[in-house]
């Protein structure tokens, strides 16, 4: 009989994508085109699938890195477990504070993934959302970090991501967190749930993760939301501080 070919093309070229981040490190998008003998729009396509289930993520450089899903290989997964170890003590000591649910969170291009939750002990409460993607500029620690960006960054995200508002209805929306500090998620992105969220930044000011708590919208209170804020502020600088003292440690070393 003769062979028969069971090849699907686009998963094909997916796991081909995989096989170059391995090799390289890390993956473009005009390099990958090139490689593949496909249209850059074709790479786009697999990239953001693959972007979408957590197998990559894209750094500020427009770079495709591993992603979680992809466990141990690639600095960008090693980075994003490094800060969920790390931060594990201050979201329990956050859901402590204000007896609700803390959740550490990446962006992933237009959109985050919580790497980590802590539920709190009410017993009306909200679930841990570990694993769960979501759109960066619906969530509170989504807008905390696409805040934090600078214009040209932001600017960056918004041409590469159809599924984020107009500029224009955007730009004013983030002006307002970088002046109050923190971002806030009314409903937006699932009813009946309200959450306040700061970004962790790096030594270089960039946006690396964010914290957030979540209560049900009925306790958000504007007291509630203030005092949420505060807590959320003062646990993301402890967690700042301890990421800078382990980077200022492990160079003198």
């Amino acid at each position: 009989m003769p062979h028969r070919d069971y090849t699907v093309e686009s998963v094909d070229n997916a796991m081909v994508l995989l096989l170059m981040l391995r090799r390289d490190g890390a993956v473009q998008l005009s390099s990958a085109a090139r490689e593949l003998g496909v249209a850059k729009s074709t790479v786009h396509r697999l990239l953001g699938t693959l972007l979408r289930r957590g197998f990559v993520i894209q750094d500020m450089r427009r770079r495709y890195l591993a992603g979680p899903a992809l466990g141990g290989f690639g600095s960008a997964a090693t980075a994003s477990e490094h800060i969920r170890i790390t931060a594990d003590r201050h979201l329990h000591a956050l859901s402590r504070m204000l007896d609700e649910t803390t959740h550490l969170m990446v962006r992933e291009g237009g959109t985050v993934r919580f790497l980590d939750s802590v539920e709190g002990e009410n017993p009306v409460r909200i679930g841990s959302r570990a694993g769960a993607v979501l759109p960066a500029h619906l969530t509170s620690g989504g807008k905390a970090m696409l805040a934090a960006l600078a214009p040209e960054e932001l600017a960056s995200v918004l041409s590469r991501e159809p599924a984020v508002p107009p500029s224009d209805r955007l730009r004013p929306m983030l002006a307002a967190v970088r002046a109050i500090g923190y971002g806030t998620n009314m409903g937006e992105s699932e009813r009946g749930v309200a959450a306040v969220g700061v970004a962790i930044r790096d030594g270089g000011s960039w946006p690396t993760a964010a914290i957030t708590v979540s209560m049900p919208s009925f306790r958000a209170s504007a007291p509630r939301v203030r005092e949420a804020a505060s807590a959320v502020q003062e646990i993301a600088a402890r967690l700042e501080r301890e990421l800078a003292e382990q980077v200022d440690y492990s160079t003198a070393a």
